[in-house]
């Protein structure tokens, strides 16, 4: 059943490199260990020649981040500072707690009155800081949103982010595969998880994979037993491991899925922190990597990784944050230098006060035939750290 198929890792190996939301949960072998917060090693980014790479700067950016509790927002406000640094930019750096929205509002506040000369803001919840921005604008204080879109405010210039509809697709298209959805006779049944509510990406990731996945389980070839096919219902608060496996348990009591109870085909999880909660739970409920369902994830963390190499995770999509980190000082100098940065996408993203202009990185799948070459021989992580 649980088949890496040819056809995925052909169509996601042509790319160069480049690639959320996410919680890391804690370095594991094959069980279930608690978080880790520590930021992965990552190499600096390099231009064509291979030399790291440089733009002029000049001015102070202010850099707002979620929280310090992630994997995931450890590597990118690492990398965004060290590239802004390297451009010739002072840089403040900020981590909102452990995703505080009071906590972001003020430190932005702080940014905007001691006189940085542009935001790259990584929000906690994409409507809260409308208020906040407005004195951003007034300041004449350009704004990009960093991975996830500020809504409802019309201080935010650019939007830096990966294709997250393609990250859905993706991993709806990866079960739809794995599972022979088009030829095996089936019934199969599914679990469905997703990230925060309050997330705007989760839009596109939960809703790229259900277009996928939607007609088959329209036509009955895949079920899901407990009913949950709404996002509300599928949500996780904080994309937390913790609230995921809580879920998860829930599902398993409720419906009696175990390896000698009710079969469980596949779990579509958005995110390694949802995946790594499900694993937990069903790790606890007597599964082995001999019959794991089929797992998904996204962000490539470190424990993840593992555990794809260990077959308790069958893919997990990898997003270069270095990429993305790369493609945002290169937004800021622009900005800086007032010329227009370069954006690939005009049309997806309204954020209730029109369409901001985008550059959207691309995403790819990553699982055991292929994570070497795209993590490690990349320079992402080093062998030691997925060990």
């Amino acid at each position: 059943m649980k088949k890496i198929l040819a056809s995925i890792l052909a169509s996601a190996m042509v790319f160069s490199l480049s690639a959320c939301g996410s919680s890391a949960p804690a370095e594991s072998s094959n069980a279930a260990p608690a978080a880790s917060t520590a930021p992965a090693a990552s190499a600096a980014p390099a231009d064509e020649s291979g030399s790291p790479s440089t733009v002029a700067g000049g001015g102070k950016i202010g850099v707002s981040m979620p929280t310090q509790s992630l994997q995931r927002w450890n590597q990118d406000g690492t990398n965004m500072k060290a590239e802004l640094e390297a451009a010739g930019y002072e840089v403040d750096l900020q981590y909102a707690g452990d995703n505080d929205i009071p906590t972001q509002v003020s430190q932005l506040e702080n940014m905007i009155s001691s006189g940085c000369d542009a935001l790259v803001v990584a929000s906690i919840d994409g409507s809260a800081l409308t208020e906040v921005l407005k004195g951003a604008k007034d300041a004449g204080i350009p704004v990009i949103a960093y991975d996830r879109l500020i809504m409802n405010s019309d201080a935010v210039s650019y939007y830096a982010t990966f294709d997250n509809y393609k990250v859905g697709t993706i991993q709806g298209n990866y079960i739809k595969d794995a599972l022979d959805l088009d030829n095996a006779e089936g019934p199969f049944n599914i679990e469905l998880f997703t990230g925060a509510p309050d997330d705007n990406n989760v839009n596109f990731f939960f809703g790229g994979a259900m277009d996928v996945l939607n007609p088959y389980i329209e036509s009955g070839k895949l079920v899901v037993l407990s009913g949950q096919t709404e996002k509300a219902q599928c949500a996780t608060p904080n994309w937390s491991a913790e609230e995921s496996q809580k879920r998860m348990e829930n599902l398993i009591t409720s419906n009696g899925y175990g390896p000698e109870g009710t079969r469980l085909d596949a779990v579509l999880c958005s995110n390694d922190s949802t995946a790594y909660g499900v694993q937990n739970a069903l790790i606890a409920a007597g599964y082995t990597p001999e019959n794991m369902p089929i797992i998904t994830g996204q962000d490539c963390d470190k424990p993840n990784v593992k555990n794809i190499v260990a077959g308790y995770q069958d893919m997990s999509v990898f997003k270069d944050t270095r990429t993305l980190a790369s493609q945002v000082v290169k937004m800021v100098d622009a900005v800086m230098q007032g010329s227009e940065p370069e954006i690939n996408d005009t049309e997806t993203y309204d954020n209730g006060t029109g369409v901001i202009p985008s550059y959207l990185c691309d995403p790819v799948v990553c699982t055991v035939d292929n994570y070497k070459e795209l993590l490690i021989d990349s320079g992402y992580y080093t062998e030691a750290d997925v060990a």
